[in-house]
């Protein structure tokens, strides 16, 4: 559970990232790669660890050019998730952009025309749509109705579950809080559980993995101090079923 990930930038070719503008835009970024590497472990005694197996890149708001600010935030999870199995499938076909990912649901017929270049946010689901479409890869949706409670008492050892058998990022969003997360990991201990979340929401230059960690844009936080009032569903790739290891 210790294990250090060297972290190292990766340049993608992006295709198009101009979903506010109706047009294609040809742009390079670089993007880090594995940003919870080297991140201190939850102040408890450990009882049980799970964490995701390989390399992952880190999405957030405008990291394409685009200022999805506001509306993105599932967009770029799909995007951390879908790095992930390109890396470990060792595939160059790089994370679908955000036009791509809006034209997509429209084609699969979850999304009227008028989808395509609208700032309209997605969650779970449509996560579970995207992920199947641009990769063949099946999603398990769990849906958690008690808030941080029955996150505690439920999702925690799906969570458990789901990255000793998968390793896969997980995608998490709720009602009152429908701010998207990507989760990592899941440490239970002595003292409650806690989930390795890593939050879309930055936006600015690129930052080093030690600052973005410093900022809490990736962090281990505390099941308990999620809202208690909101449910939460989650998406979680099923990758053994494709042989992904």
């Amino acid at each position: 559970m210790d294990k250090k990930v060297e972290a190292s930038d990766e340049r993608i070719d992006w295709g198009g990232s101009g979903a506010g503008e109706g047009k294609t835009a040809h742009q390079i970024q670089t993007l880090l790669k594995n940003i919870h590497s080297g991140l201190p472990n939850p102040p408890s005694d450990p009882v049980k660890c799970s964490q995701i197996r390989g390399d992952y890149l880190y999405f957030h708001y405008g990291c394409d050019g685009c200022d999805d600010r506001g509306w993105g935030c599932g967009y770029r999870t799909i995007q951390t998730m879908a790095s992930w199995l390109c890396l470990s499938r060792n595939q160059c076909k790089p994370a679908p952009s955000l036009p791509e990912i809006q034209q997509a649901l429209v084609t699969m017929g979850d999304k009227p025309g008028s989808f395509s270049g609208s700032r309209e946010w997605i969650g779970t689901f449509e996560a579970s749509l995207v992920l199947d479409y641009f990769y063949d890869i099946p999603c398990k949706l769990v849906h958690v109705r008690g808030g941080g409670i029955e996150l505690e008492k439920v999702a925690v050892e799906e969570l458990h579950q789901h990255f000793e058998k998968h390793g896969s990022p997980v995608m998490m969003g709720g009602d009152r809080d429908n701010s998207s997360k990507g989760i990592l990991g899941v440490w239970t201990g002595d003292k409650g559980s806690y989930l390795l979340i890593v939050d879309p929401h930055y936006y600015g230059c690129e930052l080093e993995r030690m600052e973005l960690q410093k900022r809490g844009w990736v962090a281990w936080k505390r099941v308990s101090s999620l809202d208690q009032s909101s449910f939460y569903n989650l998406c979680m790739p099923q990758t053994a079923a494709k042989g992904i290891k």
